[in-house]
């Protein structure tokens, strides 16, 4: 597994090896030894999660503010622009954001480590996004940080007019949002 960190610290860009010929191809989605040696910690997953959205579905920012999830985020069919905030008050990049684009053709996987927001855009007709999750999931502790947040100013692919759930509407501004003093 090629393992590439990005500006943000923690999170990490990771390419599995994948062998393939006429018949298809395999690859190894996760390994916990490999991954807790790439991360540099020892994470626990509790929860699986599938989505399926449409074109230009936007989901996020989102976060718990308590319970913070780490992620392992691919997407298996289609494409989505991913990005991260980073939320974490101590840390030299709090308030920066970092893109990639992850899709069934790179077969590439994003760590989000706790203590950021998260959110993504689908690029293609449609995409099946599958994320890990340290944590699980907490209605009564889940925030969210609206997507086209002045402060933040993320570069969002051009063209896209993302389509948001009513509570992804209602989010609040960056200035606004609870952050984390440890995590």
């Amino acid at each position: 597994m090629k393992a590439t960190p990005l500006k943000i610290p923690g999170v990490i860009l990771l390419e599995p090896k994948v062998f393939g010929d006429q018949r298809g191809f395999f690859l190894e989605s996760f390994n916990k030894k490999e991954f807790d040696q790439v991360v540099g910690g020892n994470y626990d997953f509790v929860q699986d999660n599938h989505s399926r959205s449409s074109r230009n579905v936007l989901r996020g920012l989102h976060y718990q503010v308590k319970q913070p999830q780490g992620k392992l985020t691919r997407v298996v069919q289609g494409a989505v622009f991913d990005v991260v905030v980073d939320l974490r008050r101590k840390s030299p990049t709090f308030g920066e954001w970092v893109g990639v684009e992850l899709s069934e053709e790179n077969q590439q996987q994003l760590w989000v480590p706790p203590g950021l927001a998260h959110g993504f855009i689908v690029l293609s007709e449609s995409a099946d996004f599958l994320y890990k999750t340290t944590e699980y999931y907490a209605p009564q502790h889940e925030r969210s940080i609206r997507w086209d947040d002045p402060t933040l100013n993320i570069d969002w692919p051009a063209g896209c007019i993302p389509k948001l759930s009513e509570k992804d509407l209602a989010a609040s501004y960056f200035q606004d949002a609870e952050v984390f003093d440890e995590c």
